[in-house]
């Protein structure tokens, strides 16, 4: 066996209108033997970077040695976003698709972002499996989403090995908000729709790179190599055996609490993030700031597991308040 080989490329996306070239750089890291193909990608929104500083680790600590098949690696999938340090691009870029994650799998004479998603598909459609990290908020459980009628995409996500497992309803299973919210071009949707296993870490925070966040994505995704059968067992992650009740695999994270009123939100004290939560319990109030009036008491419509309420005082009417995904008890994983 060789020790395998690195390359890093710069890739053009797109043209801006003053003709810069939008360009990004995609690494290839070859073993010394055959094997599988993973794409991995992050910072699709700009805003989300523990993904990029994720792959900048695993950069270094990948044994190149002991790889079988290809990692092909984009630490800044979009310079836009990345630039705004913003989850969409401007209207004076893109007026027709200001989110990226909207588009796939691109179309090369479409929109900028069609074309930033065209070029990266080139990448996408001859692997075997794709890793699109993403990050949430500092008031998100860290979790992975997948199609839920796709096995090997729901092994993709155990292998990641987060506590929570999402399973994502798609297509003709999907409620109204998926197909109006313009699920269907996300990268995981359109990759496993083409037969391309594929999982959508969402990890820890955003804008702030955290230690403990970007050494869980790089386990994650070793853990993943080693599910593929391109590193050694050994490199798979191993749960803590003290926790009989993880991972937990729920559905629906569509499943949403809005504020139906603006003003200032105190959430309430008591509550966790991963904790089982039954339907109608408190979540908080809204109150008017000058007034202190109490304009609303929101609680939760659903039975299942709270994996994100938010920490922000100031909301306005509609925002997200917390979001609760219904535990799949006769698929709890061991």
């Amino acid at each position: 066996m060789s020790d395998g080989t690195h390359t890093a490329e710069q890739v053009t996306l797109a043209r801006l209108p003053s003709g810069v070239e939008l360009t990004t750089t995609v690494h290839t890291y070859r073993g010394g033997d055959s094997g599988p193909t993973l794409y991995v990608q992050a910072a699709q929104h700009g805003r989300e970077i523990n993904g990029t500083a994720v792959l900048r680790r695993f950069h270094d600590r990948l044994p190149l040695e002991s790889l079988s098949g290809t990692v092909v690696a984009v630490p800044v999938a979009n310079p836009l976003t990345f630039d705004r340090v913003s989850y969409t691009a401007p209207d004076s870029i893109d007026s027709v698709n200001d989110n990226m994650n909207r588009v796939w799998p691109g179309d090369e004479s479409g929109s900028l972002h069609q074309r930033m998603a065209a070029r990266l598909w080139e990448h996408i459609e001859d692997a075997d499996a794709v890793v699109d990290l993403h990050t949430g908020s500092p008031d998100m459980l860290p979790h992975v989403v997948y199609l839920e009628a796709d096995e090997p995409s729901a092994e993709l996500a155990r292998a990641f090995g987060t506590d929570l497992l999402l399973a994502e309803e798609a297509a003709e299973d999907a409620p109204d908000e998926w197909h109006r919210r313009g699920f269907a071009g996300k990268l995981r949707v359109a990759a496993t729709q083409e037969g391309i296993p594929s999982i959508t870490p969402e990890l820890a925070h955003s804008k702030q790179i955290l230690e403990s966040v970007v050494e869980d994505g790089v386990v994650g995704l070793t853990s993943v190599l080693a599910h593929l059968e391109m590193l050694p067992r050994e490199f798979a992650r191993e749960r803590d055996q003290n926790r009989v009740d993880a991972p937990i695999v729920a559905r629906n994270h569509l499943g949403q609490v809005t504020a139906e009123e603006s003003g200032l939100f105190r959430p309430n004290p008591d509550l966790e993030l991963g904790q089982s939560i039954s339907t109608g319990v408190d979540l908080g109030t809204i109150y008017q700031p000058a007034t202190y009036e109490v304009l609303e008491r929101p609680v939760t419509d659903r039975e299942g597991i709270l994996y994100t309420l938010t920490r922000e005082a100031t909301v306005t009417a509609g925002s997200k308040l917390a979001s609760v995904a219904i535990r799949e008890e006769d698929h709890a994983l061991e």
